[in-house]
């Protein structure tokens, strides 16, 4: 392992001269600090953790919540595609991270005691249930944290406009002629509501009044529902003309069910999507949705999170909002 006095006697500086230009001291020159980290660079050199957390009391560890009730872990491409792109910032900034859970050693804690445990600086809630207790608890300890899709008072978010999103997809739907809309929403969330405002404030600017039958609750990356409720709509005495699901993936199962039904999209009843994960855009017909800008999302959710971590006294708590854009594909015809 290379140590602070192999770059030193390499350099040709005292241990005392590196130890400053690692750690970025202003009183040595600009160019012997950056002839050293050149240096230890080149030479591999890795500081320790532990010594630097002593010194810095800072263990540059941050910890990520993510709990997907339907299980699908990091293969849940929206969610992975954040987390991946807050990996790799984080990384960059000089951070690692570590998954928070409540099960520790075959033992269950709080989510606060894990990020005690871990000696977390700070905390990004990417999903789940935000009105938890134990969410609340660890929104309200010691711990920075930084919430996707959801605002608390007291902690910076970063959002996806999903009214706008909603609004935009709806009126694209409305342009092309369609007035016998279908909506499968998620579950109950700020995330639903939101689109479900964004979704009726376009009918309602059109002049459209859109049945309650047509308004149904699935879950978001469930198929298995979504195939479901497809079957109930498209068996209704007057079915829909398109309908819009609660995520790309979820669709699947619809497009499943119609099939099964012996219905084609676009030709029988048109079909739209939402996240513009990439599945969306190599099926036939490519689906029409709305693309969520995961990767600026996590991006931006860690870049505030660090921010807040080095900055506690002037970080300003704020809501930063990710704005999307409408995917035009072809499952959805002209009336």
């Amino acid at each position: 392992m290379v140590t602070i006095k192999d770059i030193s006697k390499q350099c040709g500086v005292s241990p005392a001269t590196v130890s400053k230009a690692l750690n970025g001291y202003g009183d040595i020159s600009t160019e012997t600090a950056e002839m050293i980290r050149k240096t230890a660079q080149e030479m591999h050199y890795m500081p320790n953790a532990a010594a630097r957390q002593l010194k810095t009391n800072m263990s540059h560890n941050i910890g990520v919540l993510f709990v997907d009730d339907t299980m699908s872990g990091l293969t849940h491409e929206y969610f992975s595609a954040i987390l991946n792109s807050a990996k790799e910032e984080a990384e960059r900034l000089g951070y690692d991270i570590t998954f928070i859970s409540r099960n520790v050693g075959g033992n269950n804690s709080s989510f606060v005691e894990h990020c005690r445990y871990r000696k977390c600086d700070g905390v990004l809630i990417a999903s789940v249930d935000f009105l938890s207790d134990q969410v609340r608890e660890l929104v309200e300890s010691e711990f920075p944290t930084v919430t996707i899709d959801y605002s608390f008072n007291n902690q910076s978010s970063v959002v996806s406009d999903n009214v706008e999103g909603a609004y935009r997809l709806t009126e694209y739907l409305l342009e092309k002629g369609h007035r016998k809309i279908a909506f499968i929403h998620g579950e109950k969330t700020s995330v639903t509501e939101k689109r479900l405002v964004g979704f009726f404030r376009a009918c309602e600017d059109y002049g459209i009044d859109i049945p309650e039958e047509y308004v149904l609750e699935a879950r978001y990356h469930d198929p298995k529902v979504c195939e479901v409720l497809t079957e109930q709509l498209m068996k209704m005495e007057d079915p829909p003309t398109v309908i819009m699901y609660p995520d790309d993936y979820s669709y699947l199962g619809g497009l499943r069910q119609l099939e099964k039904m012996g219905l084609s999209v676009p030709e029988d009843v048109s079909a739209a999507g939402y996240d513009g994960i990439n599945i969306s855009q190599v099926l036939r017909p490519r689906l029409t949705t709305y693309y969520q800008d995961a990767e600026m999302i996590g991006k931006k959710s860690m870049q505030k999170l660090v921010e807040t971590i080095e900055n506690k006294r002037t970080c300003i708590v704020e809501q930063i909002m990710v704005s999307g854009k409408l995917l035009e594909g072809h499952s959805v015809k002209q009336l």
